[in-house]
């Protein structure tokens, strides 16, 4: 027996799983007589069953509330399609009075369209000598006399009007029962579905119901206020019968994509009729087109998508599928098929590509886009995703959940030995573009047929400190400066603590702070002549994520405490994709610990904010910054 949440060894199979989609197609197909009704039925009784709840709370009993409810549904439905026929009956009384107008369109239409095809194709006939006249067959009058009775007679319009009427009666029928029998229903569903996982499948089930009693009411409320915006605007442009039209731009919305064109093209026709001019025919097809516009491409991707959890591309997907499965019906169906596709795979997990690829969800987090992206050397990407991530977040958090994330995914992948060489050159050219365009110093990069050779023995936050120093010195500034006031960013060695190192000084820099970027090797050798050691306020040991490098960072500390007496010394460990292990917890460590960049431009902010006001002549006190955390902490 399956474990918990866990598919069935067949369905598990990728054999088992490609035989089962071709049977459930072809029963599909095969039993579409029978399904079509019964899915309209199932449907149906969502949209009703909220009606025949509210009747059993005021005590109704459950046969004459679903006859209630199925009654005025019917009625509703009765009351549109009288509406629409007398409409329509109307409009046919008074075509004679518009003969007129419609024999001199046709005749526009025919000089326009007709005429001169016509007298393209004599002419080339005649130069040509291919097309001559053929002599005409004589007809037997008496045989099209026979033939065309013959064949009007075989369509009786009682046999052309039995079929819907038999269709409905029998999703009328199906309905019916399905509402009396719906607690037996669900419970019959949540066993076979979830015969060991009873809370899985009543989840699932809600889902579905929540997901599509959404999605009608959407569609109704949208339908109808499509309806009245065609109504309204057709009333000012003074067509006759603009609630016909508006009505029927309501029903027929129901129809993706087909039905509001039909709507439109009756709407266009009625109006080349009543008007003599060419103007109420153009004007009624900008409406619709406008107003199809604003709602499809305004309204209904957030309502929609918000309603059902589908993305556009798998709607229309749905749409061209279930149309071609079921013709028209699983056109108007296919929306809420789909949403029951989208709900069963995101609860069985022997389904679940089918919600990665008709949910709106992202397929890849941020981390994993970036570094897709990297992989295929695309940084323009990377960044128009980085500045939209920006709108709303700090260069920094950007730095924390997506840069420093995606380095450790490529730090996993080169360890694995799945990248190779030449893909982590391209990997470090793109992370070079994104961090230049983000830190706003695009016009500094030197020249590319310059970068490729260099970044073939340097890593990227090598190469991106060099491009500072070019500006600013080995130094990364001048010498003498008040004691106080540089922060130093120091990398425990690996190539993305280079990258991690540099972008925080990149960032405190940004922030008005004389950051600079240091190994520790160049701090062994000693500070420059002229140098006061104190003039360094803060010293960060930076590392990207939890590796072999964070080790031996305890052997740094004692050299850095030696040569910068009054330094405050701060461990920025970022976390990367992988949770923090024991090693990296703030007990173990002498020196205060942080978890991320923008922590650490947090604590300088509020260090010069706080203590650098004060006379720096006097110096800062090496432990004041610890209190400081302490203090913020308890707050």
């Amino acid at each position: 027996m399956p474990s918990r949440n866990e598919a069935p060894e067949w369905l598990r199979n990728p054999t088992g799983r490609t035989l089962t989609t071709g049977i459930v197609l072809a029963l599909l197909y095969l039993g579409r007589s029978v399904l079509m009704p019964l899915a309209l039925a199932i449907l149906l009784s969502l949209l009703v069953a909220p009606l025949v709840r509210a009747l059993r709370r005021l005590r109704v009993g459950r046969t004459f509330s679903v006859l209630v409810a199925v009654s005025a549904m019917g009625f509703a439905c009765l009351g549109v399609a009288a509406a629409i026929g007398t409409q329509i009956l109307h409009i046919a009384a008074s075509l004679p009075q518009y003969e007129l107008n419609v024999q001199r369109k046709l005749k526009t239409l025919e000089d326009v369209t007709t005429n001169p095809l016509l007298r393209l194709t004599d002419e080339t006939s005649r130069l040509t000598g291919i097309g001559m006249p053929v002599p005409a067959l004589p007809v037997q009058t008496g045989d099209v006399e026979h033939s065309v009775p013959a064949a009007m007679s075989g369509a009786a319009p009682l046999e052309i009007l039995w079929h819907p009427v038999q269709c409905a009666g029998i999703v009328l029928l199906i309905l019916i029962f399905v509402l009396l029998d719906h607690p037996s229903l669900r419970d019959r569903f949540v066993r076979i579905a979830g015969a060991t996982d009873i809370r899985s499948a009543t989840i699932a089930l809600n889902d579905a119901g929540e997901r599509l009693s959404r999605l009608f009411a959407s569609q109704l409320l949208v339908n109808v206020a499509f309806g009245v915006a065609i109504w309204m605007s057709l009333g000012i442009l003074r067509l006759p019968q603009a609630f016909l039209c508006g009505l029927l731009a309501a029903v027929m919305r129901f129809v993706p994509y087909l039905g509001v064109g039909m709507a439109a093209v009756f709407a266009a026709l009625l109006a080349l009729a009543v008007d003599p001019g060419w103007s109420l025919a153009v004007g009624t097809l900008g409406v619709f087109i406008l107003l199809d516009i604003v709602v499809g491409q305004l309204v209904e991707p957030h309502l929609y998508g918000y309603a059902t959890g589908l993305s556009p591309l798998s709607v229309v997907v749905a749409a061209i599928f279930w149309g071609w499965l079921w013709g028209a019906v699983g056109l108007i169906l296919s929306t809420p098929l789909t949403v029951c596709l989208l709900v069963a795979g995101r609860h069985l997990k022997g389904l679940g590509a089918l919600e990665l690829l008709l949910g709106n969800a992202p397929a890849l987090t941020l981390p994993q886009r970036f570094y897709q992206r990297a992989l295929s050397g695309d940084p323009h990407e990377i960044i128009a995703d980085a500045r939209a991530f920006l709108r709303s977040e700090s260069l920094g958090a950007y730095c924390d959940h997506v840069m420093i994330p995606a380095l450790h995914l490529v730090r996993l992948d080169t360890e694995a030995g799945a990248a190779t060489a030449e893909q982590q050159l391209k990997i470090r050219r793109v992370i070079i573009d994104v961090a230049v365009a983000l830190s706003g110093s695009c016009r500094d990069l030197p020249l590319r047929r310059n970068r490729g050779t260099v970044l073939e023995a340097v890593s990227a936050g090598r190469w991106l400190r060099q491009q500072r120093e070019q500006l600013t010195g080995k130094w990364q500034g001048p010498i003498g400066v008040p004691r106080g006031s540089i922060v130093i960013c120091m990398a425990l060695g690996s190539a993305a603590d280079d990258l991690a190192s540099e972008l925080l000084v990149r960032l405190l820099r940004g922030e008005r702070m004389d950051a600079r970027n240091f190994s520790p090797s160049e701090l062994d050798a000693g500070l420059p002549p002229g140098a006061d050691p104190a003039g360094v306020a803060i010293v960060f040991l930076v590392s990207a994520f939890s590796s072999r490098e964070r080790e031996h960072v305890d052997s740094l500390s004692r050299p850095i405490h030696e040569l910068l007496p009054n330094a405050n010394l701060i461990r920025v460990f970022c976390r990367g994709v992988t949770t923090l292990s024991a090693s990296d917890n703030d007990d173990a460590n002498a020196e205060t610990t942080v978890h991320s960049l923008s922590e650490a431009v947090k604590i300088c902010k509020t260090w010069h904010e706080t203590c650098g006001r004060r006379d720096l002549s006097l110096g800062p006190q090496r432990n004041d910054l610890p209190a400081f955390l302490t203090r913020k902490s308890r707050t």
